[in-house]
């Protein structure tokens, strides 16, 4: 668990790093709004990538989680969770749609592409036409941006509709 000041410098990094950039936010400026000393910032953590990579990590041990644990069944509920999921990380993911820079830390851009796979294997099948495949992609792709484009609104406004879009996607 991390210490409070540990978690103030990460949700302010995030609001940063959602704002600007991770290449255009510096430590000065995260020290500087949190009213904090930049030595004080790195006694938390070594180095701007250090801190980009804490908030990624969550984001990375709950995806592998989730695909690792998952078995075929209801792809219905399977939606949900998945959204759901997305929804509790919606800001990291805000933070690479508007910073692409972020997909290098901790292999995230090529992670994602494989826990998709994963996914679709769940949902529909491993030994899918290339059309289905497509039709996947596009379907958990889309849940993925509305986690982004309406994550000011209640969960509960938007899982719903985002979920049996996909859901119709998909052929389910």
């Amino acid at each position: 668990m991390p210490s409070d000041t540990k978690a103030r410098i990460q949700a302010v990094a995030r609001e940063l790093f959602a704002e600007q950039g991770v290449q255009n936010t510096s430590l000065r400026q995260i020290s500087d709004r949190l009213g904090i000393t930049k030595p004080a910032l790195y006694y938390h953590f070594a180095s701007r990538d250090d801190l980009v990579r804490s908030i990624v990590q969550p984001l990375v041990e709950d995806f592998e989680r989730f695909t690792a644990t998952r078995e075929p069944g209801d792809p219905r509920a399977l939606l949900d969770d998945y959204f759901e999921l997305m929804w509790r990380h919606r800001d990291v993911i805000g933070m690479m749609v508007r910073d692409i820079s972020i997909l290098s830390y901790l292999d995230l851009g090529m992670r994602m592409f494989e826990w998709r796979r994963e996914l679709i294997a769940l949902l529909l099948s491993p030994d899918l036409t290339q059309a289905q495949q497509i039709r996947a992609t596009v379907a958990l792709g889309g849940m993925a941006d509305c986690t982004v484009e309406y994550a000011g609104l209640p969960l509960d406004e938007v899982k719903p509709t985002a979920v049996a879009a996909a859901a119709d996607a998909l052929g389910l």
